[in-house]
């Protein structure tokens, strides 16, 4: 912390600016704490030291080029981000529900694994923000497995890009049902060994339990959405309340607690990376089942030819010369796509012009919404206690400052 300002009164009070890169404050938020000795009185978060401007460079790109710029928006869960993305543009062309099957299915499975690799990075940052060293080696070491299963499928271990109009570009890899075996049998262990330095850690739950809390009322007011929405209560989860890519298909269970605390917030995510893997099981199980089947569709308008009639048919060499150079070009119109990310309601709203580029792109970012509850988490607390709240949300500056 650096000390911005200091009135010396009666009452002791002085304002201290933490941020905007202090490690705990998990990215360039910078935090204005009004303090009266260590009780925290008052706190303006301030934003804007990560803008982007995604929204605006999406709608100078054809509706094929934004996709590698929404990577970017929560760069923790690139996945999500793009079949937000993805799902409003199919619902821009009226292909929603045509996708092929085992597009939908690898749909899943990837977002349960970036689900699972954005909550480990959470859990060890947040255990590290209150002294918990060895989880955030644990942590490290496990989403290394994803990764490596992401770069498997598309040759990056991050930014995979990997969704197309109508569904995907190229087909899962072989050794890919068993790295995701071996990840599956590997995990729930793994959950366990956290659990035991944690979950009933004397001073872990001292630091956590009755901290930073919101109630239901005010979760719903401030418009939370994901963990933090369901730790104060509100089952709410857009994988089944609003379901899309067949979530509606899948049995798993939605975490939720009345708590409202930072204990709350995290138990409620321990216990989603465990439903994550009864998800990506029974997703896993689908795709050995349909290998082979197709993976996008056969839609001139939006989706390549088939490399071999490229090489035959001189339509489907100007069809894939037409969709190169100038993307394709959807009805005027808008949609509105929204997904469960693991910080919440990931949506997407596109206007088009019917042209090949989208009129307006707007992305509803959950840490944004969710960050607005922090002044209220804090007051009446201590300074420490500030950095349990910031890691409890779970925010990325990446999506807030876009």
């Amino acid at each position: 912390m650096v000390m911005l300002e200091e009135e010396r009164t009666e009452t002791g009070r002085m304002v201290l600016n933490m941020g905007p890169q202090h490690p705990s404050t998990h990215g360039v938020l910078r935090l204005i704490l009004e303090l009266d000795g260590e009780n925290v009185l008052d706190c303006a978060p301030d934003i804007g030291y990560l803008h982007t401007g995604i929204e605006k460079m999406a709608e100078a790109r054809n509706y094929h080029q934004a996709l590698v710029l929404t990577d970017r928006i929560d760069y923790l869960a690139p996945v999500t981000n793009n079949l937000s993305y993805i799902l409003a543009c199919e619902k821009l062309f009226g292909v929603e529900g045509a996708v092929p099957e085992r597009a939908q299915v690898t749909r899943v499975v990837m977002s349960e694994l970036t689900r699972i690799a954005s909550h480990l990075i959470w859990l060890g940052t947040h255990a590290l923000d209150l002294g918990a060293m060895t989880v955030f080696m644990y942590c490290w070491r496990e989403r290394e497995q994803i990764l490596e299963i992401m770069e498997s499928i598309s040759g990056v271990r991050m930014m995979t890009s990997f969704m197309r109009l109508g569904g995907l570009p190229a087909d899962l890899p072989d050794e890919f049902d068993g790295m995701v075996a071996r990840f599956l049998e590997d995990m729930p262990r793994k959950l366990d060994e956290y659990e035991v330095l944690l979950t009933r850690n004397p001073i872990f739950v001292d630091r956590t339990k009755g901290v930073g809390f919101v109630s239901r009322d005010a979760a719903l007011e401030f418009g939370f959405s994901g963990s933090c929405l369901r730790a104060s209560g509100v089952k709410f989860d857009v994988r089944v309340n609003l379901p899309y890519s067949g979530y509606e298909t899948y049995r798993f269970d939605v975490p939720w607690s009345r708590e409202g605390d930072v204990y709350a917030r995290y138990m409620v995510r321990m216990r989603e990376m465990r439903e994550s893997l009864v998800i990506i099981a029974q997703g896993a199980a689908r795709l050995r089942a349909s290998r082979g089947a197709p993976i996008r569709l056969d839609d001139p308008r939006i989706t390549f030819p088939k490399r071999e009639k490229i090489h035959s048919s001189m339509e489907s060499l100007i069809h894939h010369f037409k969709l190169v150079s100038e993307g394709p070009i959807p009805p005027a119109g808008e949609a509105y796509a929204a997904v469960e990310s693991p910080r919440g309601e990931q949506a997407t709203y596109i206007i088009s012009d019917g042209t090949n580029m989208p009129h307006r792109v707007r992305f509803r970012a959950p840490s944004f919404y969710n960050l607005q509850a922090l002044p209220q988490m804090i007051a009446g607390g201590l300074v420490a206690d500030v950095v349990a709240c910031i890691g409890s949300i779970d925010i990325v500056l990446g999506e807030i400052d876009r």
